[in-house]
């Protein structure tokens, strides 16, 4: 039997979730950006008909979706995909930073510190720390 990461596949359920949840704000349209925390700018030209903001949010979509993917096939539920070690480090990095990016802002800016924001660094945290989790369970075998 094939020992799977549950981490890691956790991991790439949230991704997925993300990547979903982008999908949808396209289709919500203006109120769901401005509810999802984007820019005034992003929900102004949601409002005036742009397809900027569709374009935008589609390409996070898509970055999440990969990034999903990554974290799949590191679990063993796909392929082996290219890379997979630095990329899943990358990935790894990216959502712990995200999640403790914060706390400088707090420090600095904290009138533009919102519930928000400190939800969605909460939840970057600890998919980051998933993903860490899940590269420390793996061990060598990410060579």
């Amino acid at each position: 039997m094939v020992n799977l990461n549950k981490a890691l596949i956790i991991a790439g359920i949230c991704s997925l979730t993300t990547s979903l949840l982008h999908l949808i704000i396209i289709i919500g349209g203006t109120e769901w950006y401005r509810f999802f925390g984007a820019g005034e700018t992003i929900v102004e030209l949601s409002r005036q008909g742009s397809i900027y903001p569709g374009v935008i949010t589609l390409g996070i979509a898509l970055v999440f979706f990969g990034w999903a993917l990554y974290a799949f096939s590191a679990a063993g539920l796909l392929r082996r995909l290219p890379w997979l070690k630095p990329v899943l480090i990358i990935i790894t990095l990216i959502y712990l930073l995200r999640g403790v990016g914060l706390l400088p802002m707090m420090l600095l800016s904290p009138e533009q510190v919102d519930d928000f924001l400190i939800i969605t660094s909460i939840i970057s945290f600890l998919i980051g720390s998933l993903h860490l989790a899940g590269i420390r369970q793996m061990g060598r075998t990410l060579q």
